[in-house]
């Protein structure tokens, strides 16, 4: 099994400085906690306004439950192990956490949603910005990187 050292996972998670002033903004706040009894499932109408902040990343509806999605390619298996380290780093940081999937061999998809709410908040939008601006570079495919 692969496996790397926190303090290698800190510094191989620098934040990589692209993406709109919105996204960094974004990227600067800090995940509430999600067991807020004042803390509800935004509306889709909200969601999308939010979903601008975030460039890559779409709106899916599963079981009646709105997330934020997105895909990347990445170079092969342990690339994308690593990259699903980053973001446990960054997730476990802000103690908000996706559903993370490396599927096939080199395919990572990422949903995004406040669970105890059953739906999207703010948390995850911040969650997005923040896996945005992570230097993932070297662990992308080249195809991937083209398309940006």
């Amino acid at each position: 099994m692969y496996t790397r050292g926190q303090d290698e996972i800190k510094m191989s998670s620098r934040r990589w400085c692209h993406g709109s002033p919105d996204n960094q903004e974004l990227a600067k706040k800090s995940c509430v906690p999600c067991n807020c009894k004042d803390m509800h499932a935004m509306s889709e109408d909200s969601a999308k306004k939010l979903l601008e902040q975030v460039s890559g990343w779409a709106l899916a509806t599963e079981d009646d439950i709105l997330k934020l999605h997105r895909t990347w390619k990445v170079k092969n298996f342990v690339k994308g192990l690593e990259f699903l380290q980053l973001v446990a780093a960054i997730a476990e940081e802000e103690g908000h956490h996706p559903d993370l999937h490396l599927v096939g061999w080199n395919n990572v998809k990422i949903d995004v949603w406040t669970h105890s709410v059953r739906g999207l908040t703010d948390n995850d939008f911040i969650l997005a910005a923040k896996i945005n601006n992570l230097n993932l570079e070297s662990l992308l495919s080249k195809k991937a990187t083209v398309q940006k």
